[in-house]
């Protein structure tokens, strides 16, 4: 990783968890990614995260096939970018598959990997450490604490302690949406004395009150820089800038309601009432709305909106219009769907 994006990724950027563009057939629309990819650079955005949780799991099933595929239509529009991104790959299955999505991710001009131990579930931590050194030998690792109501695992203290002294480590996406297991993270993280471990927030339950907090456990803080986020998929100019002004900032009044607000649409797009059944979908309904999808289509025929979800959808809309960028796609959105 070069010292620019290093930099980058150190300070603080926006990361959205890029979808995945499927026809009614459920193949893969090679025009509406490309058109994602473009509308989340204009928009502003850091980093792109792509092969990841909101780009859905079964994009590796050998009768899918779209994980290279995939990564290499966002490096493309990536390269295209007037200005540098962070290029983060999802990676995750047993270690031989790790490993060797790791060497395609390296081979498509990734930067880095978000490495998910959700295939691990059963592993000790002896094994989760092994596992993680093996694929930081190949590319700098992000770690990523995955909720378990979506596939992740519980991961505690001491595991988060050994993860940070592995050398190739550089940020940690943390995603259990849960205040516990967060301390865990920044405690173990702040323990080892790893200033050059970045922490971003996937915990999309809890954006805005990540940034605003200082993590002190009795020594000097520590503050979450960035965000790594599947919600960020949507609605995304506008999380560009809240990320710039809740970044290191104090606790306002004005912020704080922002927070409630966006944890509020987050509960609408990701299916918080029904267990996050439609947390994909959910996005996919808003992309639909601004016409950047076409439909809902998930690779996994099951996946949809769940019973009352589209009504969550209408409230929230309905409610924070200043969190929609509605407008901003529709100026660009038939630039973007150019071949």
């Amino acid at each position: 990783m070069n010292l620019g994006i290093r930099a980058m990724l150190d300070e603080g950027v926006a990361i959205p968890a890029h979808p995945l563009a499927l026809n009614s057939a459920r193949k893969l629309d090679e025009r509406r990614q490309r058109a994602l990819s473009r509308y989340y650079i204009a928009a502003g955005v850091g980093g792109l995260a792509v092969g990841v949780h909101t780009t859905q799991f079964a994009i590796r099933d050998p009768r899918v096939g779209l994980y290279e595929p995939v990564l290499s239509l966002a490096a493309e529009e990536m390269n295209r970018a007037v200005h540098p991104l962070v290029r983060v790959a999802g990676v995750c299955g047993e270690t031989r598959q790790a490993v060797a999505e790791t060497q395609t991710c390296e081979k498509l001009g990734y930067h880095v990997v978000l490495l998910s131990l959700a295939a691990l579930r059963d592993a000790d931590e002896d094994a989760l450490i092994s596992h993680c050194r093996a694929v930081a030998e190949v590319m700098p690792v992000v770690g990523f604490y995955l909720q378990p109501s979506v596939g992740g695992r519980a991961l505690g203290f001491s595991f988060w302690r050994r993860f940070a002294e592995i050398e190739g480590v550089v940020a940690i996406k943390i995603a259990p949406f849960n205040r516990y297991q967060t301390l865990d993270v920044i405690r173990a993280v702040m323990e080892v004395g790893r200033d050059d471990i970045a922490l971003y927030t996937g915990n999309d339950d809890n954006i805005i009150a990540d940034f605003l907090t200082p993590y002190s456990f009795g020594g000097a803080a520590r503050r979450i820089v960035g965000g790594l986020l599947g919600h960020w998929s949507v609605w995304t100019r506008q999380a560009v800038e809240y990320h710039r002004n809740s970044r290191n900032a104090e606790p306002t009044p004005d912020l704080l309601r922002l927070g409630v607000e966006v944890t509020d649409c987050n509960a609408a797009f990701f299916d918080a009432a029904n267990h996050y059944h439609g947390c994909i979908a959910g996005l996919h309904e808003v992309l639909r709305r601004q016409g950047l999808l076409e439909g809902l289509w998930c690779l996994d025929e099951s996946e949809g909106l769940s019973s009352g979800q589209k009504d969550e959808i209408d409230r929230v809309y309905a409610a924070y219009p200043h969190l929609s960028d509605d407008a901003f796609v529709a100026e660009h959105r038939d630039a973007w769907l150019r071949a």
